[in-house]
């Protein structure tokens, strides 16, 4: 295939310093392919889809790219697999890129199994790939995100490019909110998917990605089987949440409940105003149900309980097909003037007026974060403190800034003062307040040059 592209397969020459790489030049490679890769997914030129994903398995720019991601942006890159290998200086980074360039990628290793504490007390099992793996996953994904980019659903919005929660949040405030003319939803199904990442079928997903390039790397990415206490177990269903690619064969898997949703309508009926002159019955359809969902949490919202109930039988059906099945724990039927946290915010709609609040368990876990750190670090100093400080606070304020938190935020500023001043007055217990507050409460004055 003639492309101007081919200039970027391979390097002219060996790779020997990091930080002389052009990022610039590589990111506009990879960014341009990426397009080209959704544009040709756009216009059905199938073919082309297939060349361009080959090229971008091939690009010398998307593997630079990909190690950076691995080695430095992603939280983490720290972490090793079964191999024990980590590559955290530029040394290392520049004998992984030469390794990569010589490793066959079709032999893939078994993940590291290792576990992390849950909000409910329970612990939630990672699969960690060797960093070899982890790299030709990143490079593997750009080549196949951008034509699944085209193909999911408008209302999903976890792990994908240019969406966030605060997307998701929005919709459900449009889709919840009372308007002018039409009534809105009122009753929501609060849904959870009983351990997607570790039950999907893998059957389904490789007759979902069809004949790509990097199919049968794909393929044995799922059956590598993980590694716990030296043992090796093999993995029947599921992706390893530790994986670069998985939550984009987990979206892979989880794409057409909203087609499966648009299948039902309502009609609406509207009739012209008494005062008019010519009364008229104007009658439109419209979809039942609403939805919104981000990773393997979503919610379905429709205008009677019925209509709810009517579904679950439904989305369990469709749900079985992929080797998932609902939560029952975590999957409840709400009115919208009870409320339900969704992502961290508490939605609940008040005299038909929808509003989104700070979930209150996400308060309560930041403000004794915050003391239990205080308690074990008494003696520390004050800069300490507030470079601990500084940044939590400012990420909560800016995750939750855009919601009705104005209540929220005052009762932690009033809850932080405390536990500061309780800090305080435990460093001198033989000083009165006045001189705590003279020694840590001072107004620092700045002058700045008349110019």
């Amino acid at each position: 295939m003639e492309d101007r592209v081919i200039n970027d397969i391979g390097a002219k020459e060996q790779l020997k310093d990091w930080e002389s790489i052009n990022w610039k030049l590589v990111k506009k490679r990879v960014r341009n392919l990426r397009q080209r890769i959704y544009r040709a997914t756009v216009n059905g030129q199938w073919n082309k889809v297939r060349s361009l994903m080959k090229l971008m398995l091939r690009s010398y720019s998307n593997l630079l790219l990909s190690v950076r991601r691995v080695t430095q942006e992603n939280k983490g890159k720290g972490t090793a697999g079964i191999d024990g290998q980590t590559a955290t200086n530029p040394t290392q980074r520049v004998a992984l890129v030469q390794e990569m360039q010589e490793y066959t990628l079709w032999k893939t290793s078994p993940t590291r199994r290792v576990y992390i504490p849950k909000a409910n007390g329970k612990q939630r099992p990672l699969g960690i790939p060797t960093i070899r793996d982890r790299v030709a996953q990143a490079v593997v994904k750009n080549a196949l995100e951008p034509s699944w980019e085209t193909r999911f659903e408008a209302n999903s919005y976890g792990f994908r490019p240019g969406r966030s929660v605060h997307d998701a949040i929005d919709q459900c405030h449009l889709r919840l909110r009372k308007g002018k003319i039409a009534p809105s939803d009122l009753w929501i199904l609060d849904a959870d998917i009983k351990g997607a990442f570790d039950n999907i079928s893998h059957n389904f997903i490789l007759e979902a990605i069809g004949k790509i390039p990097g199919k049968e790397l794909i393929k044995q990415w799922l059956k590598a089987g993980y590694v716990e206490s030296q043992i090796f177990h093999e993995t029947e269903s599921g992706t390893p949440q530790g994986g670069i690619i998985s939550p984009l064969l987990a979206n892979i898997a989880l794409d057409g409940i909203d087609h499966l949703l648009a299948g039902f309508h309502k009609i609406r009926i509207y009739q012209s105003s008494p005062k008019a002159k010519r009364q008229r019955t104007t009658k439109q359809k419209l979809g039942k149900y609403g939805y919104i969902r981000y990773a393997d949490d979503f919610i379905i919202t429709a205008e009677t309980l019925i209509d709810i109930e009517e579904i679950i039988p439904i989305l369990k059906e469709w749900l079985a097909v992929r080797g998932l099945e609902l939560n029952q724990d975590k999957t409840k039927i709400v009115h919208i003037e009870q409320g339900f946290n969704f992502l961290g915010f508490h939605i609940r709609q008040f005299s038909g007026s929808c509003y989104t609040f700070p979930e209150k368990g996400k308060v309560l876990a930041l403000l004794q974060r915050l003391r239990n750190w205080l308690k074990n670090h008494k003696h520390t100093s004050q800069e300490t403190v507030i470079e601990y400080l500084n940044p939590i606070l400012r990420g909560f304020g800016n995750y939750y800034k855009h919601s009705a938190s104005k209540r929220v935020f005052s009762y932690i500023d009033d809850q932080i003062w405390r536990m500061l001043w309780r800090w305080c007055k435990r460093r001198h217990p033989g000083k009165g307040k006045k001189w705590i507050a003279r020694k840590y409460y001072r107004t620092i004055l700045l002058v700045m040059p008349y110019k």
